[in-house]
């Protein structure tokens, strides 16, 4: 393997099949030559809904349709654990529940420092590259972005706005193609 996608933005382009990744904007956490991992980030989760941390309520993600019981953060700030995976000088990843939740009780964190996802998504090794080539995601290199901000359907329009180009028929289009 070549090249690695980790930390970059997977966008996925329109089509109707309505699936968790229809209009996804994906955080790529780990690329290698065992798979990919990322995070959905801008489908908050019907199911999960919020949590309470110390009085807050904290909006839940669907970080995708693997592992939908266990639960992956982002946070922002000082790495509080060592089970982390860089995404980069300012963020990372962890599942360690219980060393973010120690942070928070301290204050070294504070809830708009970290965003839970129930999930996440997973492709084997060289299933992503083979759905890049067939255009089913367009790969954002550079996007400067908070990931732990609140985000939802408009992230992935913004982002197609931006873009441009081809893109910009994209972000406009319905979300059901069919009706085009």
């Amino acid at each position: 393997m070549n090249y690695s996608y980790k930390g970059k933005i997977l966008i996925s382009t329109p089509d109707g099949s309505g699936d968790i990744f229809s209009r996804s904007v994906v955080l790529i956490i780990d690329h290698d030559e065992h798979g990919t991992m990322g995070l959905i980030l801008n489908k908050k989760s019907q199911s999960a809904g919020s949590l309470v941390v110390f009085g807050q309520p904290v909006q839940v993600y669907e970080g995708g349709p693997v592992e939908e019981d266990r639960i992956f953060l982002i946070v922002k700030g000082p790495k509080v654990t060592n089970e982390f995976s860089v995404i980069n000088d300012e963020f990372y990843s962890t599942d360690d529940r219980d060393a973010v939740m120690r942070a928070l009780a301290t204050g070294l964190l504070s809830v708009e420092d970290i965003k839970v996802f129930a999930g996440c998504s997973s492709w084997a090794p060289m299933q992503l590259e083979g759905e890049i080539q067939r255009k089913i995601w367009t790969i954002v290199d550079v996007y400067n972005l908070d990931y732990t901000l609140p985000n939802d359907q408009n992230l992935w329009k913004n982002i197609m706005q931006n873009l441009g180009g081809e893109f910009l028929l994209w972000a406009n289009a319905p979300e059901d193609v069919s009706l085009n």
